[in-house]
């Protein structure tokens, strides 16, 4: 007789190597979203123009334009509306062939760019994408003319394509790839279908969705319910502050992909709006998917207005007199207070995970956080961001990719084997709080802060350091030691996104780079 049992151990390692598509979502590795913008290599919708740039902040926007609260122009008063819609963005991201631009109102389109006109109709645009000298998307649109009266407006950029209905994960070309199924195009359904088919195929492997970038609450001064992100906005996208995808899409993505849902809630947000995020996340969000739940991100972070808020709120209730601390105390303060309103719309604790979260680097204010105002005990999870790389002054010193990896295994203290020990040195911090460890964020962290191009040193040593195969290994030992020290789950940083002078963020540099180009996103298909 056939063991069955001993059969699958077998035999599930090999479907889950590197390059197999055939991979189950693992409830030890999670992902990151990335932030709602033009240049977004994960491709996250159908129509492109919910993540295009917002008119009233576009370079290509000249003149008294008048725009309306949700962004659409109302007049152009004699100058120029336009927007990127994909900038930077490596060819192979977006399917080729016909792009179809919808748009009501009465009034001209033009396109810039890698955006080709193929076809015009009233209402109606063909386009094509086209390459630059670099392989990349850069494609624009102006509203050239338009009827005050009755304005150009709700523009939709839809993939070429549709899907069979019931088949949300891949993208046919036409209704006679449904073998008699139902065939729904992007341009006629795209608020229905909403999410890319690649950005689906890709999430699937993750158990856990962290909404943070996606949500826009970086630096993002909304308080009150009435100004968070919704359904009626032309774009989703935009500069930090003003960006952010509605809390109705996160939740449908969560639901389409069967993936527990992280959410984030804005450093300002009143008990308002943190009561009705809760209800709609507790009537919408499928029963069977857990809800995390975190006040806003990396409060001991001072580079975020987050953090600034939170240690000013601290000084101001007299929390502690060192301002460090006095934020920290404010932040588990809050926490608990948000935790206590999700607890009350959720009837207990039983679908959420309430998310506390410190300094990965600097386990010493870990009890700080923790006790105070006894938050650990309305606590399921502390998180931290376990992340290598070598400093900003070392790092100029590479002369090579191979100085680049020296750097990392050499660095007094962010090379892997010091995140490791502090990683266990928060496992044992914890253990009196009976919480569990998690990382929120982690992976490489190689960014020189300095630079202002891809091409000034040391990028080009970074770009090549992330794309070497010694980078797999390094994520396989960073993960794996953060499980040995107790981690119970690990949420990369993040989906796929393009590199620049920024970092190298992403696990894949777009959506369909192929796993034999991406040892980052092969060292997490391990797991």
């Amino acid at each position: 007789m056939i063991n069955l049992t001993r059969l699958l151990r077998l035999v599930l390692p090999l479907l889950l190597l590197p390059g197999s598509t055939a991979h189950a979502a693992s409830e030890f590795i999670g992902i990151n979203t990335n932030e709602a913008v033009h240049f977004d290599s994960s491709a996250p919708f159908v129509d492109l123009f919910r993540t295009a740039e917002p008119f009233r902040e576009s370079p290509l926007t000249r003149g008294n334009v008048d725009i309306d609260p949700q962004g659409w122009v109302r007049s152009l008063n004699g100058g120029q509306a336009g927007s990127y819609f994909a900038r930077w963005l490596p060819f192979d991201t977006l399917p080729s062939g016909s792009y179809v631009v919808r748009y009501d109102g009465t009034g001209k389109l033009a396109y810039q760019e890698s955006a080709q006109l193929v076809s015009a109709a009233p209402g109606r645009d063909v386009i094509r994408l086209v390459p630059d000298k670099n392989n990349e998307i850069s494609a624009a649109l102006l509203i050239q003319q338009s009827d005050p009266t009755d304005p150009l407006r709700n523009i939709r950029i839809t993939l070429p394509g549709g899907i069979c209905r019931g088949k949300p994960f891949e993208r046919v070309e036409n209704e006679g790839q449904c073998g008699g199924g139902k065939y729904l195009s992007f341009e006629e359904h795209a608020q229905e279908i909403v999410f890319n088919p690649d950005f689906l195929q890709f999430m699937r492997a993750f158990r856990t969705i962290r909404f943070m970038g996606m949500s826009g609450i970086t630096r993002n001064p909304e308080q009150s319910w009435a100004q968070r992100p919704n359904m009626q906005e032309a774009t989703w996208g935009g500069r930090e502050g003003s960006r952010g995808v509605p809390l109705e899409i996160m939740v449908k993505l969560a639901n389409t992909l069967g993936a527990n849902a992280w959410f984030n809630l804005p450093h300002q947000a009143d008990n308002d709006y943190v009561r009705q995020y809760a209800q709609y996340v507790q009537a919408n969000l499928r029963p069977n998917l857990k809800a995390y739940v975190e006040y806003t991100n990396e409060v001991w972070n001072s580079v975020f207005s987050q953090a600034q808020y939170v240690q000013q709120m601290g000084l101001r209730e007299k929390l502690d007199s060192q301002t460090l601390y006095a934020g920290l105390k404010y932040y588990a303060k809050r926490s608990r207070e948000i935790f206590h309103i999700w607890e009350q719309v959720f009837g207990g604790t039983d679908r959420l995970v309430r998310v506390l979260s410190g300094w990965a680097n600097n386990p010493a204010v870990t009890p700080h956080i923790l006790k105070y105002a006894d938050v650990y005990k309305h606590t399921d999870v502390f998180a931290v961001a376990p992340y290598f790389y070598a400093d900003q002054q070392r790092l100029m010193q590479a002369g090579s990719v191979n100085d680049v990896f020296s750097l990392i295994d050499s660095d007094p203290h962010y090379s892997i084997e010091q995140v490791l020990q502090a990683m266990n040195k928060q496992a044992e911090l914890i253990k009196p709080y009976g919480v569990k460890l998690v990382a929120y964020e982690g992976g490489q962290h190689l960014v020189h802060y300095g630079t202002r191009s891809l091409k000034q040193p040391p990028n080009p040593l970074l770009l090549q350091a992330n794309r070497d195969a010694r980078m797999e290994q390094n994520y396989i030992k960073l993960i794996s030691g953060f499980r040995k020290a107790g981690g119970a789950l690990f949420m990369a940083f993040s989906a796929p996104r393009i590199n620049g002078h920024f970092g190298f963020w992403g696990v894949k540099e777009h959506i369909n780079q192929p796993p034999a180009q991406a040892p980052k996103y092969r060292a997490l298909m391990r797991f």
